[in-house]
């Protein structure tokens, strides 16, 4: 039997204070918001109590903020795609901020399992004055577990509409994609950064923002297969592949503190999930 489940997450501000309305069907929820930061910024945790999708399974997330609301949402544990038996398992997740909002997508990775045929889509709409940062973080199979990654594939789609598609298909079969320089090179794990502006960014925003994250990769173990850019004038990407996801995660959390300094003047204080 197939899942659908679907989220709808509206984030506002209440009395002063950033606060999250939601609704839910199916085997999809949020946890109480929690205020780490204080009454500007509402932490979530998304959880899905399955723990993953086999094929035919659907998430689907919507997430919307407006006026000078700021949301932060994350994930307990892994998305994991597993093995289908012909259909496809999808999450589709929809993030609109209106004028003065500003978002953080952090979910933990997605785990494609070998035999898996999944996709996963984020596409974000952003007014003029919003600001988004988000990562997206993908293991293909689990190489510690030595449970590669040998059939199946993975969809990925990353859209900040009128700004900035990225889109590609990885085939577990593919091996000069998988395995040779100019692919993936034998990494198992590939992860991005975000950080989106509504109206471009000024020069010295820009820059600076490119400088931190490249001095910090510099300095990273994964320098050699990471690097930072800005495809264009509202969208600055941090790309990471390496051969776990953990190494990958340290560095994006490195420079996701970084950014929320430069860009926002928020010291760092992590997501409590995390520490546990």
């Amino acid at each position: 039997m197939s899942w659908h489940a679907q989220l709808d997450l509206d984030y506002r501000v209440e009395q002063q204070r950033s606060v999250a309305r939601h609704c839910h069907t199916g085997p999809l929820r949020v946890l109480q918001s929690l205020y780490p930061e204080g009454d500007a910024i509402c932490h979530n945790v998304l959880v899905h109590p399955p723990g993953g999708l086999v094929g035919g399974d659907t998430l689907d997330i919507s997430v919307t903020a407006s006026g000078n609301a700021h949301g932060l949402i994350t994930t307990p544990g892994a998305t994991r795609f597993y093995r289908s038996a012909g259909e496809l398992a999808v999450q589709r997740t929809h993030i609109t901020l209106a004028d003065c909002a500003r978002l953080e997508w952090l979910p933990l990775e997605a785990i494609c399992y070998n035999h898996c045929l999944a996709a996963n889509h984020l596409t974000v709409n952003l007014a003029p004055k919003a600001e988004f940062m988000g990562w997206d973080v993908t293991a293909l199979g689990l190489p510690s577990a030595s449970r590669p990654f040998e059939q199946g594939s993975f969809l990925q789609h990353i859209e900040v509409t009128g700004m900035w598609p990225e889109r590609g298909r990885i085939e577990a079969t593919d091996a000069r994609l998988m395995n040779s320089p100019p692919g993936l090179a034998g990494q198992r794990c590939m992860a991005s950064l975000f950080f989106v502006a509504g109206t471009a960014l000024d020069r010295n925003r820009r820059e600076t923002g490119l400088e931190l994250a490249r001095d910090l990769i510099a300095a990273h173990p994964l320098c050699h297969t990471s690097g930072a850019t800005c495809p264009n004038p509202n969208v600055m990407v941090v790309r990471v592949l390496s051969p776990l996801v953990e190494p990958a995660v340290n560095l994006l959390r490195q420079v996701w503190l970084a950014w929320r300094t430069h860009f926002w003047q928020f010291n760092g204080t992590m997501p409590r999930i995390w520490a546990t």
